[in-house]
């Protein structure tokens, strides 16, 4: 079932990419300045059971989940309007665009938002949902595709980009710049949070708070793939105090002109995988810890950490530590292994008593 009418939306217009057939699939890309979605055959995309966003969908039935469109001409003008009619299991549906102040709060259990085209840009505007975000995720499984977030600030200076607060959250292909956070969590234990594709860029100037760009309480799990982090501000481009993390296939480099701390920081330790991503310090880091595990103490009651496959680049001239590990912070006997990592620059690895470092390789940073 597809909900759509005229109407003017009042947005900053911006018109789908030409020859957009509402489907989906695979890494974004840019175009204009946009992140742009891949765009599927309209036979796939109706095999995905999604063709209500553009107005393709099979018969209505009795129950039926309906898409929700929101955008030029369409139903609702704003999410945030949408989202007071969909029910469990429903689409919202988002058109190309700017949506300045389009500030909410997502309270149902299950439901997709997904950008469609040219990826949609929710701009705070000098808004936020209940002092903590551009959009609040309350609980439920709530997945979100495709979507920009700019620009939160609240007057207790953690406004997100995402406040996710309990379920589980999946987000792909979306981007966070200039969020004093961009995505941050609760405390919630048996809270999921798994993030693909997806980039964090930019914190602000953030005098009364430090600005990163994920930071992830004490949640049951985290899962980070394939996703990039830049540019941070005093705060770590990742903090994230789980009980489990997967961190894969990511690049968090803090640039050349970059002022973040650590580029991860896991403080309570946790089991923790970090396979295969690229890490790069900024000559102008105001810490020299790349990788920092267990400083603040341990939360949860076993904690492990796999450092492997990771290529790290230190662009401080005068010292680094790749990897610092805090294990008298930690339970007694906590396992750490660092393996098949390339450490690029000056700098070493404290990996504790028991850590071990097998098959590092040491090198020149590259210019």
């Amino acid at each position: 079932m597809v909900i759509g009418c005229g109407g003017d939306c009042g947005l900053d217009r911006e018109a789908p990419a030409a020859g957009v057939q509402g489907g989906y699939s695979g890494r974004w890309r840019t175009q204009n300045g946009r992140m742009v979605l891949p765009l599927l055959s309209r036979r796939r995309w109706l095999a995905a059971g999604a063709g209500g966003a553009l107005g393709m969908a099979a018969p209505a039935r009795a129950g039926a989940p309906a898409t929700w469109r929101v955008g030029p001409g369409e139903a609702f003008s704003r999410v945030a309007d949408a989202l007071r009619h969909a029910a469990d299991g429903d689409t919202i549906a988002v058109l190309p665009g700017t949506y300045r102040g389009d500030v909410a709060v997502v309270t149902q259990r299950r439901l997709h938002i997904v950008g469609v085209g040219a990826q949609p840009v929710f701009e705070a505007d000098g808004r936020h949902a209940e002092g903590k975000a551009i959009w609040v995720v309350r609980d439920g499984d709530i997945t979100i595709e495709n979507i920009g977030f700019r620009g939160a600030r609240v007057p207790d200076a953690n406004g997100a980009g995402i406040r996710f607060e309990r379920g589980r959250l999946r987000l792909r292909q979306c981007s966070f710049a200039d969020n004093q956070m961009g995505v941050l969590t609760s405390n919630d234990a048996s809270a999921e949070l798994d993030i693909a594709q997806c980039s964090f860029a930019d914190a602000p100037d953030n005098p009364a708070s430090l600005p990163h760009l994920i930071y992830v309480g004490r949640i049951g799990v985290l899962r980070l793939h394939d996703s990039q982090l830049r540019h941070g501000r005093v705060g770590h481009l990742l903090k994230c105090r789980a009980r489990a993390a997967e961190i894969t296939g990511n690049r968090l480099d803090d640039g050349p002109d970059g002022r973040a701390s650590y580029e991860i920081d896991l403080p309570n330790g946790g089991r923790v995988l970090v396979e295969g991503n690229t890490l790069v310090q900024s000559p102008l880091s105001q810490n020299p810890v790349m990788l920092a595990y267990g400083a603040e103490g341990q939360a949860w009651p076993d904690s492990a950490l796999t450092v492997r496959d990771n290529t790290f680049i230190n662009r401080r001239a005068l010292d680094g530590l790749f990897i610092r590990v805090w294990d008298d912070r930690l339970p007694p006997g906590a396992p750490v292994l660092s393996t098949r990592n390339r450490l690029l620059g000056p700098g070493g690895v404290a990996l504790g008593v028991d850590g071990r470092s097998v098959n590092d390789r040491r090198g020149n940073a590259p210019d």
